[in-house]
């Protein structure tokens, strides 16, 4: 079993979950819940990986909060 780390954002236009792989280009979908993203995400997943291993060129870290003025 592998694990990815995927980052979800909601579209303020659509109002669509969108999620993504940092570093993978084409690892990318979106869900009107987070239930069907995950699902979609998946099988873009399951899809890529029928290449082989990807060569990811950027890690998930983690995020900051950041202030301004």
């Amino acid at each position: 079993m592998r694990t990815f780390t995927a980052v979800i954002e909601r579209d303020q236009e659509t109002n669509l979950f969108v999620g993504y792989i940092p570093g993978w280009p084409g690892a990318h979908s979106q869900g009107e819940t987070l239930d069907e993203l995950r699902a979609n995400l998946r099988e873009v997943l399951d899809m890529l990986l029928e290449d082989g291993d990807p060569d990811l060129d950027a890690e998930f870290v983690g995020t900051q909060t950041l202030e301004v003025a």
